[in-house]
């Protein structure tokens, strides 16, 4: 079986070097994405850190055992608090 040929197809510049065509627009120098946000207020890491240091706290106190019994309710509790201290460290900038 023979292989079929390649069409040869002309490449090339449309416009001539150095110019830009009519409708052209530069970008913006103005930036609007994540280096333009300010910084978070001092309570976000403040919650962030308090969330995820009492959901570790009541899953070992829940694991010991020293104050009630170990149960899944104080469990989901504990990892809910860690939740939402992770969910919390997404609005850190």
């Amino acid at each position: 079986m023979a292989k079929p040929t390649k069409r040869r197809v002309s490449g090339g510049r449309v416009t001539p070097k150095g110019t830009r065509p009519d409708n052209y627009t530069p970008k913006s120098t103005t930036h609007t994405g994540f280096d333009q946000q300010m910084p978070s207020p001092l309570w976000v890491p403040v919650l962030m850190f308090t969330l995820l240091g009492l959901g570790v706290l009541v899953i070992l106190v829940n694991y010991v055992g020293v104050f009630w019994d170990t149960s899944n309710p104080v469990l989901l509790l504990g990892l809910g608090m860690i939740l939402a201290g992770i969910v919390t460290a997404t609005q850190y900038r």
